[in-house]
């Protein structure tokens, strides 16, 4: 079985909610994705769609990212023979960078203060500049991106919940996750929440606040039956207590789509919620928030 075979069919999670029976939360673990993330997904798709168009031939893979599209990107590289070049932000936690290091990928590292746009402004100048050297595949823009949430994601769900998904949930960052899973689900009569910061200055890697960043072209605003917003602190507090009542140690952004998930619960009489855990929390451990010695963190799932 090729890594290939092995993106997907990620398992389905349910969640202590405890202040009502009559509300489910659940959560599709994509950190059980070879290589940790929900963006193998959309980085297979957009290798495999360029290699059958022969976009690929003689060419580096480049392409900016804050981090897990990023590492899907090496590793595919890595088993396929395709070299691969990444800019991100130099704010990027260590592990990712010593992850893509370690696939053999070149990385450039952008200004913080910019996040991803300033790795997306960079990635363009550097294709402009040397057009026959790279293939850009620009998962900001990319239909591939969202369309595989379409063929995969979206039917998982609906498969896994026995046709009995109410809410979908999920955080914005190229946003393909939120638009494509929204676009197979929303048909079928479930509501679909978009998630971005409360602020423009988050902890939240990944992720954008719209109204100050650049908007992915292949987001599409019209499909949101809402939006809520996450803060940076509460997602952090709420993963130190998953990783200490559950056992699950959830990235930030993971973190701040369960803490939507739980205000969506807190406002709904009944139904069933589900949301994305987009990766685990091994790729943030050096975090201050991680490492500082406060392990008093009360239970919320009882």
């Amino acid at each position: 079985m090729s890594l290939l075979d092995r993106i997907g069919n990620t398992p389905l999670r349910e969640i202590p909610y405890p202040k009502s029976d009559k509300v489910r939360v659940f959560a599709k673990l994509e950190w059980c994705n070879p290589s940790g993330s929900v963006k193998d997904r959309a980085a297979a798709n957009m290798i495999q769609d360029a290699l059958e168009k022969g976009q690929l031939e003689g060419k580096t893979l480049i392409d900016a990212t804050s981090g897990n599209t990023g590492i899907a990107y090496a590793m595919l590289g890595a088993s396929l023979g395709i070299p691969i070049e990444l800019a991100l932000p130099e704010n990027a936690s260590k592990e990712r960078q010593l992850i893509l290091r370690n696939y053999g990928a070149k990385i450039h590292l952008t200004s913080a203060m910019e996040a991803t746009d300033g790795s997306q402004r960079f990635v363009e100048q550097l294709v402009n500049e040397n057009p026959d050297k790279y293939f850009y595949p620009d998962q900001y823009n990319n239909p591939n991106n969202w369309g595989v949430h379409v063929k995969t994601t979206g039917p998982e769900i609906w498969r896994q919940t026995d046709e009995k998904i109410t809410h979908f949930i999920a955080g914005l960052g190229t946003t393909g996750t939120f638009v494509g899973t929204s676009r197979y689900l929303q048909p079928k009569g479930v509501t679909c929440i978009s998630v971005q910061p409360n602020t423009p200055m988050h902890g939240l890697e990944g992720w954008k606040h719209m109204e100050t960043a650049i908007v992915p072209g292949i987001y599409d605003n019209t499909i949101a039956d809402s939006t809520m917003t996450a803060d940076t602190e509460q997602a952090f507090r709420l993963a130190k207590a998953a990783s200490k009542y559950l056992g699950l140690m959830l990235s930030p952004s993971a973190a701040a789509n369960l803490s939507v998930a739980f205000d969506l619960a807190d406002q709904i009489g009944s139904g069933t919620i589900v949301t994305t855990f987009a990766d685990n929390g091994m790729k943030y451990l050096q975090d201050a928030f991680w490492t500082n010695d406060d392990y008093n963190i009360s239970n919320p799932f009882i």
